[in-house]
């Protein structure tokens, strides 16, 4: 680790993220969409909940082919979501009610609509990105033809609308002479292009970037070596300008994104150890995203009782041998390219052993908007903004508006149902933020008792030791030599003998069926339970 590189902000220890994907959240101006205003008309029920750290999905000018992961200027907010003042004033009340707020950073790639590509288009010696000579029946697989007067094609970081920025190749080839090395003038320009809009933004007063794609940037690198060193070198210089930020990952492997530069990583169904099978294991959230591509039954919170928390616990372990106290592993609930923790046959009666397991165990939480009242993926919805990427990948069901009451439109906005963004769940028993906080036995007031109790005790947080008793069902272990946490998200009872007579004396802290009897654990089923020793 170079010798410039500081620790991590210490508020980050003590993170509850909230995603919010802002075309969903609320709507202050009818519209149809929602707004910063809206968000920030809503930060009470943040606060109220007990989270500490929000991130945006992208709100940057877009032409939204990929529901603003196209970017068409870094420095300018989009007009749907309102001015740049009116960020300034969400952030501004965010940060009066203890609340920081992140934004989404798409490094890798821009929209075809950005300034930079269309003049690229146009000057065969603009090397701001991937370029390749030859027509449109004779280009490089996985090149574009030219959209201008330049001749070739370019390289699509995601969808054809996305061209790829030039970092480099790790490996050059004589034979493909688009390989620039990643010390070239075009991948320098845009490493400080990325300094330049990471600092505009942090000057106004974000507290850092979750960032797409992250490990995309250096292209054929075996190893991830020059990404990486790439990582590093924006760390350090992160460090030196503004040490209290924040950079989060969606790269999937803590295990090298940390090292690499990062203050944390998402533990996520693809990439990383496995290719995401860790976390298909764990809450398997591709059902309905996915159809069926992988099934309920192999993950370890399905009702029948057919997984492991093993692959899960083994793939933790992994990492944390890794990164140490250089970061954080961070464990989400959801997000808005998979299902939601509600989704396929997962029933409602799961998901307070899901979030008994998620804030308690020693990673950062993630909690996607609207996964606190346990709203449900919704299937069968058109493709809007890109949700598409196959005829079995669909994302728009985990995209709908947040659920805040029984008015109509479920008071996400006031504009005519057909105007959404996209529908609401129709379902009409859908849950609400404003049922739920009427009843104190409901999913959203355990949420946040469970918060609460996270940031008052420092064992249960990410820094925190933890023993592992039982990986099968019931799921137990031990928080800093001070906690027993006993969770079982089965339909069927478990029972599990306790190693020792100091735990079966726990005290119940938060409990929901499981008790402590005769030295063993006794876990009905759909039950949780932690007890202090």
């Amino acid at each position: 680790m170079p010798s410039s590189r500081r620790p991590t902000p210490s508020w980050l220890a003590d993170a509850v993220l909230y995603q919010i994907y802002p075309q969903s959240f609320a709507d202050s101006d009818g519209d149809g969409i929602g707004d910063f205003a809206g968000i920030t008309d809503r930060l009470d029920h943040l606060s109220w909940l007990g989270v500490n750290t929000v991130w945006l999905n992208p709100c940057f000018d877009s032409p939204f082919r990929d529901a603003g992961y196209d970017v068409s200027d870094y420095l300018s907010v989009a007009p749907r979501y309102g001015t740049a003042d009116d960020l300034a004033k969400l952030v501004e009340e965010a940060g009066r009610r203890g609340i920081r707020v992140m934004l989404d950073l798409v490094a890798g790639h821009t929209s075809d609509q950005h300034p930079w590509f269309k003049a690229a288009a146009e000057d065969p010696q603009d090397h701001r990105y991937i370029w390749a000579e030859g027509t449109a029946g004779s280009l490089p697989p996985r090149f574009v033809a030219s959209p201008g007067s330049r001749p070739g094609g370019f390289l699509p970081n995601f969808f054809d609308t996305q061209p790829a920025l030039n970092f480099g190749y790790a490996r050059e080839d004589p034979d493909e002479p688009w390989r620039q090395p990643v010390d070239a003038a075009g991948p320098r320009a845009n490493r400080a292009a990325l300094r330049e809009v990471m600092d505009h933004w942090l000057r106004l007063g974000l507290a850092g970037f979750r960032v797409d794609m992250a490990h995309s940037l250096v292209k054929d690198d075996p190893g991830m070596t020059r990404t990486c060193e790439l990582w590093g070198e924006l760390r350090d210089w992160l460090d030196r300008t503004h040490p209290e930020a924040a950079l989060l990952a969606e790269w999937g492997d803590p295990a090298v994104s940390v090292p690499a530069g990062f203050h944390s990583d998402f533990f996520l169904q693809f990439g990383g150890p496995s290719d995401g099978l860790p976390m298909r294991s764990l809450w398997n959230n591709m059902h309905g995203t996915v159809a069926d591509h992988w099934t309920q039954r192999t993950c370890y919170f399905d009702a029948e009782g057919g997984g492991s928390a093993g692959p899960f616990v083994t793939a933790w372990e992994s990492v944390n041998a890794v990164i140490g106290e250089q970061g954080f592993a961070a464990l989400p609930t959801a997000n808005h390219d998979f299902s939601r923790l509600a989704c396929g046959p997962r029933t409602a009666e799961q998901l307070p052993p899901a979030f008994a397991f998620q804030l308690t165990w020693p990673t950062l939480p993630a909690i996607y908007y609207g996964d606190e009242i346990g709203m449900r993926f919704v299937p069968g919805l058109p493709d809007h903004e890109g949700s598409v990427l196959g005829p079995r990948y669909n994302r728009a069901g985990s995209r709908t508006p947040m659920q805040w009451d029984d008015s109509p439109n479920a008071g996400f906005s006031t504009a005519p149902a057909d105007r959404l963004y996209l529908p609401i769940d129709p379902e009409p028993d859908r849950p609400t933020v404003a049922a739920q906080r009427a009843h104190e036995h409901s999913l959203l007031h355990l949420v946040r008792r469970l918060i609460a109790l996270r940031k008052a005790t420092p064992e249960l947080g990410p820094r925190g030791s933890v023993e592992v008793l039982h990986s099968g069902y019931p799921f137990a272990y031990v928080r800093g030599e001070r906690y027993l946490v006993v969770v079982n998200p089965r339909r069927a009872a478990a029972t599990l003998p306790l190693p020792r007579r100091a735990l079966a004396a726990g005290r119940p802290v938060e409990t929901s069926g499981v008790t402590l009897e005769g030295g063993e654990a006794v876990a009905p089923g759909f039950s949780f339970g932690i007890f202090a020793l």
